[in-house]
């Protein structure tokens, strides 16, 4: 189950559920449509393709968890947050996934609804509230930074797979047996550790970014940025 949360193959939620969640998905991304308009500019619009490029390349790197049969991979949604802003960050991971389905069968096509909400919705969402609040009590240093994307990451790909529950409790085609606070445990359990290593992999490279260009940094703007000198250079992260 662990495996397939997040790209959610398709038979695991019913057909009514992945229905409803598809229609949120679509007025969620028209949403962002509507005000990633106002973002855009000469400096976003690359961006946001790199970021997206970025995203679909990490997350074919799988990292194995305290078990062999569990594997994580990076999500994104802070990332994409940080770097171009929620409303853009949501449709770069909606790409992402929609290819990821299309091409390689990584999920189901019907159950994509269900996965752009967890992953493109939720996690963005969460990770930029997050952000929002942490630049503004955490001072304006290279450690401020990362920490606050690293706990960005971590509670969003957390939430998000709290996100599959809810959604496995409306429509999920096993009987788990009642079990669904089991569900929820391994689900919470799995992923804190997948979100330690995504907040690894997004702390690195938004520090990284802000280094040569802070101007490329969407949460940065508007706020006084990180001096470029003042953020050392910082090795990737597998």
């Amino acid at each position: 189950m662990e495996n397939l949360a997040m790209h959610i193959s398709n038979g695991i939620i019913n057909g009514p559920v992945a229905a409803l969640f598809a229609v949120i998905a679509l007025a969620a991304l028209a949403l962002a449509v509507h005000r990633g308009r106002q973002d855009l500019d000469d400096r976003l619009a690359p961006m946001a393709g790199l970021v997206a490029a970025f995203i679909f390349a990490v997350q074919m790197l799988n990292f194995p968890i305290f078990t062999a049969g569990v594997s994580g991979h990076l999500l994104g949604g802070a990332l994409a947050a940080m770097l171009v802003g929620p409303w853009v960050g949501a449709l770069c991971i909606a790409v992402v996934l929609v290819v990821q389905a299309l091409v390689f069968g990584d999920g189901g096509v019907a159950m994509l609804g269900l996965s752009i909400t967890n992953m493109g919705v939720i996690a963005v969402a969460v990770a930029y509230l997050l952000i929002a609040l942490l630049l503004r009590v955490l001072p304006r240093t290279p450690a401020g930074l990362a920490v606050t994307a690293f706990v960005a990451a971590l509670v969003s790909v957390v939430v998000a797979a709290m996100g599959f529950v809810l959604q496995y409790w409306l429509g999920g085609t096993a009987d788990l047996g009642g079990n669904l606070a089991g569900l929820a445990g391994t689900m919470a359990v799995s992923h804190l550790f997948i979100g330690i290593g995504e907040g690894l992999i997004t702390a690195t490279t938004v520090v990284t970014v802000a280094k040569v260009r802070p101007d490329l940094v969407y949460a940065l703007r508007a706020r006084k940025p990180v001096s470029p000198a003042s953020v050392p250079a910082v090795g990737g992260v597998r």
